[in-house]
């Protein structure tokens, strides 16, 4: 299975991949966990990619593209993926597109997780994070000693691109270069919607329902 999923940040696109790449046993992609993983590393891409991403911007098409490709030909995804966070220009759909193309394949479903703007604002600017791997939120899932990590004891700390002021610019950013996907995708009969505000597991088995 040869999926893409499709959402503004903050939608729950990695929750869901993760859900989907366990139950189709296909290996879950996400090209801002590369990208994170270059971050924290220092490497040359991972200096580039954090320039923009601490600014709300996407990172260019030739560095993402390429990342995607070294994915794709990697042994685990011969028999399918799920692609979270890429493509996300039209450009890049139709690279990809190509890309696939080469390899006598194609995307089978785009599923478009849709939330509105002000409860993505909610969700993300209220995520605190640890460095022992650990995420709680300021109304949901509060640490027992406020921000504090109930793990480790270590203090908790704002991801750059969790802040406000960035959360608002990503969406913005999303609203311009992104959305158009969902058309794009939808003219290519490939497009289906789903309720980003559902419960997280009733989301899962809709799009895993879709596929049947």
């Amino acid at each position: 299975m040869r999926m893409i999923l499709l959402g503004p940040p903050g939608a729950g696109k990695g929750t869901q991949a993760a859900n989907l790449s366990m139950a189709l046993k296909v290996p879950h992609i996400s090209t801002g966990d590369i990208f994170r993983a270059n971050i924290k590393e220092g490497t040359p891409l991972g200096v580039l990619a954090k320039s923009f991403i601490d600014a709300g911007k996407l990172v260019p098409d030739d560095v993402t593209i390429g990342i995607v490709e070294l994915r794709l030909a990697q042994e685990d995804c011969k028999n399918g993926f799920i692609m979270d966070g890429f493509p996300r220009t039209i450009v890049q759909a139709e690279m990809f597109e190509k890309m696939l193309a080469k390899q006598h394949t194609g995307v089978k479903l785009v599923a478009n997780i849709f939330v509105p703007d002000e409860l993505i604002i909610k969700r993300m600017s209220g995520r605190r994070m640890c460095t022992c791997g650990r995420t709680y939120h300021i109304e949901n899932n509060l640490p027992k000693v406020e921000g504090i990590c109930d793990a480790c004891g270590k203090p908790l700390y704002i991801r750059d691109d969790d802040r406000e002021e960035t959360v608002i610019q990503r969406l913005k950013t999303y609203d311009e270069q992104t959305s158009p996907l969902v058309e794009y995708y939808r003219r290519e009969g490939l497009l289906k919607d789903f309720d980003g505000t559902k419960p997280i597991q009733v989301t899962t088995q809709e799009i895993l329902d879709e596929m049947k």
